[in-house]
């Protein structure tokens, strides 16, 4: 359920390494959560980020939920599907539901991030 090549955040989105970029989404839990998502605020292209400030929304049929940027730096892409396919965010979370790349603003971003077992025992908590 929570794939071992990504880190995670306290918040519920993922990080994974793509090529000099990370891309980012939320995790399978977080959609669990926010039921069926109907629209994504997407952040534009060329926007500068900072780790752990709001890049986004999304919008399900239950609530709405900001999504935070995991990494500090330039958002690079992103998922222009989702505009079309919000739906994408539930079905495939760790794929095609992806939201964004960023250009780390620095080497290492990713190392205070959670790994898979202790977002595991986070979620537990949580549940």
């Amino acid at each position: 359920m929570y794939p071992d090549d990504v880190k995670y955040t306290p918040q519920h989105e993922w990080a994974r390494p793509h090529g000099e970029t990370v891309r980012i989404g939320i995790t399978a839990y977080a959609q669990e959560a926010l039921g069926d998502i109907v629209y994504a605020s997407l952040p534009a292209v060329g926007t500068d980020v900072t780790a752990g400030a709001s890049i986004g929304e999304l919008e399900s049929t239950k609530t709405w939920s900001d999504v935070y940027a995991p990494v500090s730096g330039r958002i690079v892409a992103v998922n222009d599907a989702l505009d079309a396919q919000p739906e994408l965010l539930n079905s495939d979370p760790y794929g095609d539901g992806w939201i964004a790349e960023v250009e780390p603003a620095e080497a290492g971003g990713l190392d205070q991030l959670l790994d898979a077992e202790q977002y595991r025992q986070l979620v537990e908590t949580e549940r």
